[in-house]
C-alpha cells in the first residue's frame, strides 16, 4: 500500500530523543569532589577573600587545592618532571604566607600563585598542547580556563542528581535541607519579634540574640558566596579530570621572519643613544662632586636618582633585542648587522646595569638599605641574567630564551622569598643610628616592613629615638604596640605566620 509523503509512518522502532542538552557523565568520585570544592570554597571565602592579612589560611587553601586536583587526576598527573617542579614551587610560594608577615610580600605571592596555578592544572591534566616556553601557551590556558570554570556549571547539578541512587532518596534530601533552611529563616524573624514584645523572653533570649547577631549573618554570607563559587571550580575540575578529546598535538607554525632593516635602525638608534648617555655617566662617575658641582648639580642629588629607571631601560632592551633575534630573517648583511647591533646593545645594557648598580650602592652607602632599594638590586641582578641568556641566543639563534629565562625568574623569586631582606634593613638601619652616621631612624618605616624587625629594634629598647619627623618616641613603647600587633595577628589562625608568633612571643 502506498501513503503519501505527509501521512504518518506505521508504529515501528522507536526513535531516540533528541537531547539538545549537555550530558554529564559523573560518578562517586564526582560527588567526593563536588563536597570537598564546597568545603574549599568556604575555606577560601573564609580565609582568603576576608581574612587580612594573609596566612595560614591562604597556605591551607593552597594545599586543599591541590589535594583536590591531585586527586581528581591521580598520581599519572605527577609523571612528567616539569610537573613536580612546579608543584615544588608552588608549594613554596603557598609556604610563605606561614613565615613572611611583609605585606609588600604577600601581595605579589598572590599574584605569583594566581599566575603559576592555572599555567599547571592543565599542565597536570594533559589539556594543554603549546609548550610553556612559547608565548601562545598563555592564550591557551587562558581559554582552558575561562572554559573550564564556566563551560561546565552544569556539572555540579548532574553530580547531584540520582544516577544509579533511588530518586526518592534524592528528594528527601533535598526535602530536609529546604525545610532546615526555612525553619532558620523563621526563626530568625520571628524570635526577634516575640523578643521585642516580651520583656521577660527577650532577657532569657539574650544571649541567643547576640550570638546570632554576631555570627549568623556573617556565615549565612559565606555559605551563599561558597554556594555560588562551587560550580565554577567544580566545573573547572570536572572539565581536568574529563578533558576534550584533541586531534593530537598540535603543529609549530612556521616562525613569520621579516627584513632585519628595520630592527637594524632600532637597534642603530639604541646604540648611539647609549654610547652617548655613558659618555655623561662616565664624567659624572670620575669626575666626582667637583664636576657635577661645576654643572650646578648636587652629588647627592645626582647619586640618589636614575637607577630604577636604569633598570627599567634595560627591559625595553631585552625586549627589543628578543624581537629583533626572533623575527628578522637569519640571512643576508641586514641579518649580520642586526647581530652586531644586538651585541653592541646587549654590552651597553650591561654596562648601564653595571653604572646603576654603583650609583645605588654610593646612595646606600650615604642614606643605608630600604626594602626597594633591595629589590632593586635583585632586579639588577635578574636583568643582568637575562642579558646573559640573550648573549646566548645572539650567538645560537634557535637558543629557546624562556625555556631557561622562566625557571631563571621563578627560582629567583623564590630565592628573594628566603632571604631576610627586612632584617637586613632594619639592621643596616639601626647600625647607623648607633654609629652616629645616621642623625634619625625611620622607625615608621621599618615597622611598615613585618615583624622581622623586631629583633633590631630591640636593641634600642629603653632608648627615645629622634625620628625623621623630628619627633622623639620611646621605643618601649613602639616595641610594646608591635607586640600587642603581632599578637592580634596570630589570635586569629588564617592570618597566623611565624614571624608574627615569634615577635608576640608565642
Amino acid at each position: 500500500m502506498l501513503y503519501p509523503e505527509n501521512a504518518l509512518p506505521q508504529a515501528g522502532q522507536a526513535k531516540p530523543t533528541q537531547n539538545t542538552g549537555r550530558i554529564y557523565q559523573t560518578d562517586r568520585r564526582d560527588r567526593l569532589l563536588l563536597a570537598g570544592t564546597l568545603v574549599w570554597c568556604l575555606l577560601a571565602v573564609d580565609g582568603v577573600l576576608r581574612a587580612w592579612p594573609w596566612g595560614a589560611g591562604l597556605t591551607a587553601a593552597a594545599v586543599l587545592w591541590y589535594v583536590l586536583v591531585l586527586g581528581a587526576l591521580g598520581r599519572r598527573s605527577l609523571d612528567r618532571r616539569e610537573n613536580r617542579v612546579v608543584l615544588g614551587a608552588v608549594g613554596l610560594l603557598a609556604a610563605t604566607f606561614l613565615f613572611t608577615s611583609n605585606p609588600w610580600m604577600r601581595v605579589w605571592n598572590v599574584l605569583a600563585l594566581l599566575g603559576l596555578i592555572p599555567l599547571h592544572l592543565f599542565s597536570l591534566s594533559g589539556t594543554a598542547l603549546v609548550p610553556w616556553y612559547r608565548g601562545a601557551m598563555v592564550w591557551e590556558r587562558l581559554e582552558l580556563l575561562l572554559l573550564g570554570c564556566f563551560g561546565n556549571l552544569g556539572a555540579s547539578w548532574a553530580a547531584l542528581s540520582p544516577g544509579d541512587r533511588k530518586e526518592k532518596d534524592l528528594r528527601r534530601v533535598l526535602a530536609g535541607v529546604l525545610g532546615a533552611a526555612g525553619a532558620l529563616a523563621l526563626l530568625g524573624v520571628l524570635i526577634p519579634l516575640l523578643a521585642s514584645g516580651d520583656a521577660l523572653f527577650a532577657s532569657a533570649t539574650e544571649w541567643l540574640r547576640s550570638f546570632v547577631q554576631q555570627h549568623f549573618v556573617t556565615a549565612l554570607w559565606k555559605i551563599v558566596m561558597a554556594l555560588v563559587l562551587t560550580p565554577f571550580f567544580f566545573g573547572l575540575l570536572y572539565s581536568l579530570r574529563r578533558p576534550k578529546a584533541s586531534a593530537g598535538p598540535r603543529r609549530e607554525k612556521a616562525l613569520v621572519t621579516v627584513d632585519g632593516l628595520g630592527f637594524t635602525l632600532v637597534l642603530g638608534a639604541l646604540a648611539v643613544l647609549y654610547l652617548a648617555f655613558l659618555a655623561v655617566q662616565a664624567a659624572g662617575l670620575f669626575g666626582g662632586a667637583v664636576y657635577l658641582a661645576q654643572r650646578g648639580i648636587s652629588y647627592a642629588d645626582w647619586a640618589r636618582s636614575g637607577f630604577f629607571q636604569i633598570t627599567a631601560v634595560t627591559a625595553v632592551n631585552l625586549t627589543v633585542l628578543l624581537a629583533a633575534l626572533t623575527w628578522s630573517r637569519p640571512a643576508g648583511l641586514t641579518w649580520r648587522a642586526v647581530r652586531i647591533l644586538a651585541a653592541l646593545v646587549t654590552g651597553e645594557s650591561l654596562v648601564l646595569l653595571a653604572s646603576a648598580a654603583w650609583r645605588m650602592t654610593l646612595y646606600a652607602g650615604a642614606y643605608g638599605l630600604s626594602f626597594k632599594r633591595c629589590l632593586t638590586y635583585w632586579g639588577m641582578a635578574m636583568m643582568a641574567l637575562f642579558l646573559l641568556l640573550a648573549v646566548w641566543k645572539l650567538c645560537r639563534p634557535a637558543f629557546s630564551f624562556w625555556r631557561w629565562a622562566a625557571p631563571a625568574a621563578l627560582a629567583g623569586w623564590l630565592m628573594l622569598n628566603c632571604l631576610p631582606v627586612d632584617a637586613l634593613v632594619a639592621r643596616n638601619q639601626v647600625d647607623r643610628y648607633l654609629d652616629g652616621a645616621s642623625q634619625t631612624l625611620s622607625v615608621e618605616y621599618l615597622t611598615s616592613l613585618s615583624y622581622a624587625v623586631m629583633p633590631q629594634l630591640e636593641r634600642l629598647a629603653g632608648q627615645k629615638v629622634l625620628t625623621d619627623y623630628g619627633v622623639r618616641v620611646s621605643m618601649d613603647a613602639v616595641l610594646a604596640e608591635q607586640r600587642a600587633e603581632a599578637a592580634a595577628e596570630c589570635a586569629d589562625w588564617r592570618s597566623w605566620n611565624l614571624s608574627a608568633a615569634l615577635a608576640a612571643g608565642h
